[in-house]
């Protein structure tokens, strides 16, 4: 839980790098608390999924930003994030990048975060 609260406090943080297990446990919390919306809107038989549009904007530039911060730690920019424009293949790239390992020393983004005392 405290790597999904560290993402929030950065809420539109675009610049530093994020590590692995940052990017994943955001995106695992996410993951959890979109299913708990659903089932909850589903109880009550709410058609629209408003609990969920607004969870989803809330989110949104977290988001965005851990995602910048994840390629940046593997030594990209974030434009990279626009390759996911590209049907599957695109997609398929990106999660490769996700998954790579961060660049063992510090680049043009920042030291490695895996080296900074927490």
């Amino acid at each position: 839980m405290n790597w999904y609260l560290a993402v929030l406090k950065k809420y539109a943080v675009f610049n530093g790098r994020a590590r692995r297990k940052e990017y994943w446990m955001f995106c695992l919390f996410n993951l959890i608390i979109g299913f708990i919306l659903g089932f909850v809107e589903g109880l009550a038989h709410e058609g629209f999924g408003i609990l969920g549009a607004v969870y989803g904007l809330l989110v949104f530039l977290p988001g965005l930003g851990v995602a910048i911060r994840r390629l940046h730690d593997t030594g990209r920019s974030g434009w990279w994030l626009l390759l996911g424009l590209v049907p599957l293949l695109g997609m398929i790239v990106l999660l490769i990048f996700m998954l790579i390992d961060s660049d063992p020393a510090e680049n043009e983004y920042g030291p490695n975060p895996k080296l900074q005392i927490a």
